[in-house]
C-alpha cells in the first residue's frame, strides 16, 4: 500500500433499520460539502460506491494511487443512500451503484453525465449462515427456509430500498418463500449490516452477495440463488454532472480497462 493512504467514507454497520430518513441524506451530503477543501486540494476523485464494493473498489483505489495519482475519496453506502446523497448535493465525481434501478433514478434527474455510463460488474445472491451453523438446505422452489428460519430473523438489505433486498424479495417471491417469511425479515440499511447482523449470530440465516460472503470469515455460504428467480445483478458505474476532480474521468477510464476489472475478479465479482 503507498505512503499516501486511502481516504473512505464508511456508513456504520449499526443495529438494521428501516429505510434512511432523507435527513440523513442531507446530513451526509452535508459532510461531504464540508471535506470539499480538502479533497478539492488533493485533487482525488470522490466515488460514491455501493457497500458491497468495499474490498475491491478499496483495492483499485490503491492502485490507481500507487500509480503516481491522487488517492481517491471513497464513500460506501447502500446504491439507495448514495442516491439520496446526490440528489442532497452531495459532491461527487463517480457513482457505482448495485443495480440499475439507482443509477436510473440518479440519470433521470439529470445527475449522470452524457455517455459516461457503463455496464461494469456483475455479482451472485447467496443464503448465509454463521461458519459454525451445520444448517443445509436446498434453494429450490418451496424450500422451507421458515423452518429453518426456527424462532430467528432473516437478515437482508432493505427490500423496498436497498439493491441486494430488492434482489432477495424478488428471489423468494418466485420461489414461494416470501409469504412465509415476509414478517420475519430483519430490514437491514446495507447489504453490509446484513451481513455483520449473521456474523454476529443475531440472525440465524442472510441474504447476501456472493462477494459479501467470500469477505467475511465469520459466516458460510448455504447456498446460491438461481439466476432465473431474480434480475441479473448488474453494477453500472457512471461519471456525475458535478464531477470537479482532474481524474474523474482518468479513473472512470481505469476502472473499466482490463487492468481495473482485473482487480474487482480477484474479489469475486463477473465483469462486463
Amino acid at each position: 500500500m503507498p505512503a499516501r493512504a486511502i481516504r473512505y467514507i464508511r456508513r456504520d454497520m449499526a443495529l438494521p433499520r428501516t429505510r434512511p430518513p432523507r435527513a440523513t441524506a442531507s446530513l451526509l451530503a452535508a459532510l461531504l460539502l464540508a471535506l470539499l477543501p480538502g479533497m478539492a486540494q488533493a485533487r482525488g476523485p470522490l466515488v460514491l460506491a455501493a457497500a458491497s464494493l468495499q474490498e475491491a473498489m478499496t483495492a483499485a483505489a490503491g492502485r490507481w494511487t500507487a500509480k503516481g495519482h491522487e488517492p481517491p475519496v471513497i464513500s460506501f453506502a447502500a446504491s439507495s443512500a448514495l442516491a439520496r446523497q446526490i440528489e442532497a448535493g452531495a459532491p461527487a465525481d463517480l457513482l457505482v451503484s448495485a443495480d440499475t434501478q439507482w443509477m436510473d433514478h440518479v440519470a433521470a434527474a439529470g445527475f449522470v453525465a452524457r455517455g459516461s455510463r457503463a455496464p461494469f460488474l456483475t455479482n451472485q445472491l447467496v443464503l448465509i449462515a454463521p461458519a459454525a451453523s451445520r444448517l443445509s438446505l436446498a434453494i429450490r422452489p418451496g424450500f422451507p427456509l421458515a423452518r429453518a428460519l426456527g424462532n430467528g430473523r432473516l437478515a437482508m438489505g432493505d427490500p423496498d430500498a436497498v439493491p441486494a433486498g430488492i434482489y432477495g424479495k424478488e428471489a423468494l417471491t418466485r420461489l414461494g418463500a416470501w409469504p412465509h417469511v415476509a414478517g420475519r425479515v430483519a430490514r437491514a440499511e446495507s447489504v453490509r449490516a446484513a451481513l455483520a447482523l449473521v456474523a454476529r449470530g443475531e440472525a440465524p440465516l442472510g441474504v447476501v452477495y456472493a462477494t459479501d460472503a467470500r469477505a467475511e470469515p465469520r459466516v458460510r455460504v448455504v447456498g446460491v440463488f438461481p439466476e432465473t428467480s431474480h434480475a441479473p445483478i448488474l453494477y453500472p458505474l457512471a461519471r456525475l454532472t458535478g464531477a470537479t476532480s482532474r481524474d474523474a474521468e482518468a479513473f472512470h477510464r481505469f476502472l473499466l480497462s482490463g487492468e481495473g476489472k482485473a482487480i474487482f475478479r480477484r474479489f469475486g465479482f463477473g465483469a462486463r
